[in-house]
């Protein structure tokens, strides 16, 4: 049989297989990565390539092993939803580096995190200087969650006592020149009240539109395929600055 025709079944049946799987064992799989997700999709990953590749061997051995590492993850995930202390065990338990100011330097070598570990992700958080950390808290998946001290803390319409109008998610319209009809009908709305708000900005059909999206406060976006707009430079930038 033709190498090129077996790789490329064996390649189509490794992407289904990784497709279908990883839908299956969710977002946090590619999201919010503990070791063992990351262990799980590296080995997940490496089995597919093996599948993909390898002449040496048939391939249902591979794609079996690929399906029992896909369900015994979604087993450890399943059994992680009922036992707290499982949970625990695959996902690890995050970890107080800095409390009410102060750096609990036991929990940093606990979990091997270095100085520069903790300075470089507060400055990713826009915290520059640590007498304005109350909290700083290490996730299970590396990210490190930072609670100003209220002085420090933007201040909110909240905070001033103003009020604030709702907004929500917006919806989409018309995605690549195609009107998304289910989403108009959601919101209570006809093709030709699109049309005429198209019509209104000099668009002939929906097909010169690229994407259109309405908001919760009734304003329409739309961005057409050919805006006619010379894309700036950098040096452009600098000279308006200057």
């Amino acid at each position: 049989m033709n190498e090129g025709f077996v790789v490329g079944v064996r390649a189509a049946i490794s992407f289904i297989s990784l497709l279908v799987y990883t839908n299956i064992l969710g977002k946090q799989q590619v999201g919010q990565l503990t070791f063992f997700d990351f262990s799980t999709a590296i080995t997940i990953g490496n089995l597919a390539g093996a599948l993909t590749t390898d002449f040496d061997s048939r391939a249902w051995p591979h794609f079996v092993g690929l399906t029992l590492w896909a369900l015994m993850a979604l087993g450890a995930q399943w059994v992680a939803l009922k036992s707290r202390w499982w949970a625990r065990l695959i996902g690890g338990e995050p970890t107080i580096l800095i409390q009410n100011g102060h750096i609990l330097e036991r929990n940093m070598r606990g979990s091997r995190y270095r100085y520069d570990d903790l300075l470089m992700q507060l400055r990713e958080r826009g915290v520059f200087d640590l007498s304005e950390v109350e909290f700083a808290v290490l996730e299970p998946n590396g990210q490190l969650s930072v609670l100003k001290r209220s002085q420090y803390q933007p201040v909110t319409p909240h905070d001033l006592g103003i009020p604030t109008a709702y907004k929500g998610l917006g919806t989409m319209l018309i995605h690549d020149g195609t009107v998304l009809k289910r989403d108009l009908k959601e919101i209570n709305l006809s093709e030709a009240w699109l049309a005429h708000e198209l019509g209104k900005r000099g668009i002939e059909s929906p097909h010169q539109v690229s994407l259109a999206i309405l908001s919760t406060t009734g304003s329409l976006f739309v961005d057409r395929f050919e805006d006619h707009v010379r894309p700036a430079s950098i040096d452009d930038e600098m000279k308006v600055q200057h």
